[in-house]
C-alpha cells in the first residue's frame, strides 16, 4: 500500500504508501463505528512496571527517503514518520483507535463525516495542533502542484471530496457521492503543520522536511546519512509522556552485520529473515514476533521496459508458467509458516478477497508454448536485486534458473537498498524487466487501485485495462455490498488473466525484540511500522 505505495520494504517489499497508513494487522474487517472504538493511552505491559528513561535502537535497512508522511512511500521513512507523527485514527481488527482525533461521526445520508480533533493538541515546537492543519494538509493533498499521490483517492465519481473546517477542533468531510473506502482513505492520511508548510512552493521538495515538526510521540533530533537517525521523547504528547527518552534508527544495510549487531546487543530491534531465524532465537535474548501485515510478495512485469516485451500479455503467462509457487516459497522463505501461497491481487485479510482466480503456474511445455505463440525467441531479461535481502536474492536466483529452462536469459541486477528503490518508483525506469517486490495495501480493496489503473500513480508495472479501470470506478462508488464484492471478485479475475504481476505469497513478517523491552502488546505490532505507537514501550 501506501498509497500510494507505497515505497520499499523489508523481506524483498517495495510498500505503497496507501498501505503504510491504512494497513492493519489481520483486519479482515471495514472500520466500525458506534462502540467499536478505543481511545489511544498508555498503559503497561503485563504484570511488570514501565521504568522511565533509556534509548530502543532500531535497524533499518536504508536511509529514510522523505520524513514526511504524506510523501513517504518507503519502509524506513514511514517507520520513523509512525513516531514523529501523530494519525487521526487507526484501525486494528475492526476496532478504531483515535489518536489525535477524538471521534469521525457520519451523517445519515453517508455524505458528510464529521471528525472532532482532541483539545490541546500541539506540535513538537509547541504550536496549536487545530482544524486548521487538517483542512491546510488536505487542500494541499488535493492541489495538484503538489503532485501528490494521494490525491486520486480523495477524487469521488471525478469530484474532490470538500474539507471544512466547522470550528478549531470540528472538520467536515463532504464528499460528493457515497464511498464506502473513504474510512480506509481517511485513515491513510496524517495532519502536517500548516505554519510549517504554508509558504512552501513545493512540499514534497521543501528543506522543512530535513528537520521535521511532527506531533508523534518522538521528535526529530538528529540525522547522519547512512549511520542513523535519533528522535527524543515529546514530554507533551497527547497520550502522556513516553518512557523511553529516546530512540535511534540505526542504518544497516549489510543484513549479517545488522545480525551480529542485534546478538552483541547494539541494536534491539530487526526485521529477521526466516533463514536468520534459529540463530537469533538460541540467543534467547529475544522474542521473536511474526505476524501477518496483510503483504503480497510477487514477481513484477515492467512493461515499460525498452524491449516492449513484457507488453504482451501471453509473454508474462509464459514466464509464470515456467516457475512454480511452492518452490519459490521454499526458495525464499525457507518454510510455509511465514508465507502461504497466492493467487489473486487482493490480500486475505482484504474485503472480498478470493484465491479462486486463473493461475499460470508449474507448466515449463505450456510456457515454451505461448513463446512460441507470441513470436518469442532468445529472449533476454534484466532483473533488479536488493543486494543484501536474502528472500529477494533467493527468489531472483530461483527465476533465472527456472526460466533459463525455457529459453530465457535472465540478467541479475544488483544494487543497495535505496537505489532499488527509485529505481522501482521511476515512472521512467525502462531498463529493467523484473523484479521481487511487495505490497501493503490495507482492509479496502479500492486502495489496490493506484496499483492497477492506467496511469495511476503507483502502476510500477504500467498495466492498463479499460475494464479494470471501469470496474475499480464501480466498485469505489458501489454502496450495496453485494454488487461491491461482485465488481471487486470480478476486478480479481480479470487482473490475474492479464497477468501483470506473478503473485507469489501472503507472507507474515518477522520482528525481533530484545527481552529487556515490555509494553509491546500496548504498542501494537503494525505493518510496515513495526509498532503503532512506540511511546508505550519500555525499559522493564
Amino acid at each position: 500500500m501506501r498509497k500510494k505505495i507505497f515505497g520499499i520494504a523489508a523481506v524483498t517489499l517495495l510498500t505503497l504508501v496507501v498501505s503504510a497508513c491504512s494497513g492493519n494487522n489481520n483486519n479482515g474487517n471495514t472500520a466500525s463505528n458506534g462502540d467499536n472504538t478505543a481511545q489511544a493511552s498508555p498503559s503497561a505491559s503485563g504484570s511488570s512496571q514501565p521504568k522511565d528513561g533509556g534509548n530502543l535502537i532500531i535497524a533499518v535497512g536504508a536511509d529514510p527517503v522523505i520524513l514526511n508522511p504524506n510523501y513517504a512511500g518507503d519502509r524506513v521513512s514511514l517507520t520513523i514518520d509512525q513516531s514523529l507523527y501523530a494519525p487521526l485514527f487507526q484501525v486494528n481488527n475492526g476496532v478504531k483507535t483515535f489518536y489525535l482525533a477524538d471521534s469521525l461521526t457520519p451523517s445519515a445520508d453517508n455524505l458528510t463525516y464529521t471528525l472532532k480533533l482532541k483539545s490541546g493538541l500541539t506540535w513538537h515546537d509547541g504550536q496549536p495542533l487545530t482544524a486548521d492543519d487538517v483542512v491546510f494538509t488536505f487542500d494541499k493533498i488535493l492541489d495538484e502542484k503538489q503532485n501528490s499521490f494521494f490525491r486520486e483517492n480523495l477524487i469521488i465519481g471525478g469530484k474532490p471530496i470538500q474539507v471544512v473546517k466547522v470550528d478549531d477542533t470540528t472538520v467536515d468531510f463532504k464528499l460528493p457521492q457515497v464511498s464506502p473506502a473513504f474510512e480506509a482513505t481517511l485513515v491513510q492520511l496524517t495532519p502536517i503543520p500548516k505554519h510549517i508548510f504554508e509558504k512552501e512552493d513545493n512540499i514534497e521538495k521543501s528543506t522543512k522536511n530535513a528537520a521535521p515538526i511532527g506531533s508523534g510521540p518522538f521528535k526529530f533530533k538528529e540525522y547522519k546519512t547512512g549511520e542513523y537517525v535519533t528522535l527524543e521523547r515529546f514530554d507533551n504528547y497527547f497520550a502522556g509522556k513516553p518512557h523511553l527518552d529516546s530512540v535511534t534508527y540505526r542504518i544497516a544495510k549489510d543484513t549479517n552485520a545488522a545480525n551480529l549487531a542485534l546478538q552483541n546487543g547494539e541494536i534491539n530491534v530487526k526485521y529477521l529473515d526466516p533463514q536468520d531465524v534459529g540463530t537469533i532465537e538460541a540467543t534467547k535474548n529475544f522474542d521473536i514476533l511474526p505476524y501477518s501485515e496483510g503483504r503480497l510478495a510477487y514477481l513484477l512485469f515492467n512493461e515499460n521496459s525498452d524491449t516492449g516485451v513484457l507488453g504482451k500479455k501471453e509473454v508474462r503467462q509464459a514466464i509464470s508458467y515456467a516457475l512454480s509457487r511452492d518452490e519459490l516459497i521454499a526458495t525464499a522463505y525457507s518454510s510455509k509458516d511465514y508465507a502461504d501461497p497466492a493467487k489473486s491481487f487482493v490480500t486475505p485479510d482484504g474485503l472480498f478477497h478470493t484465491n479462486d482466480v486463473p493461475s499460470f503456474d508449474n507448466d515449463a511445455d505450456k510456457a515454451k508454448q505461448l513463446l512460441e505463440a507470441a513470436g518469442v525467441k532468445n529472449l533476454k531479461l534484466r532483473f533488479i536485486v536488493s543486494s543484501g535481502n536474502k528472500a529477494q536474492e533467493a527468489a531472483s536466483l530461483y527465476v533465472q534458473q527456472k526460466l533459463k529452462a525455457v529459453g530465457i536469459t535472465v540478467e541479475l541486477k544488483n544494487m543497495d537498498a535505496s537505489a532499488y528503490g527509485q529505481k522501482f518508483v521511476d515512472p521512467n525506469a525502462k531498463d529493467f524487466e523484473l523484479a521481487y517486490a511487495g505490497y501493503i495495501m490495507g482492509y479496502d480493496p479500492d486502495a489496490y487501485s493506484i496499483l492497477y489503473k492506467t496511469n495511476s500513480t503507483s502502476n510500477y508495472t504500467h498495466y492498463s485495462n479499460k475494464e479494470v479501470d471501469a470496474l475499480f470506478v464501480q466498485g469505489a462508488g458501489e454502496a450495496d455490498a453485494t454488487k461491491r464484492g461482485e465488481a471487486y471478485v470480478q476486478l480479481q479475475n480479470l487482473i490475474a488473466e492479464d497477468a501483470p504481476i506473478y503473485p507469489v505469497a501472503y507472507t507474515k513478517t518477522i520482528v525481533a525484540v530484545d527481552k529487556r523491552y515490555g509494553g509491546l502488546d500496548e504498542a501494537v505490532l503494525k505493518p510496515v511500522v513495526i509498532f503503532e505507537d512506540l511511546s508505550k514501550i519500555y525499559l522493564k
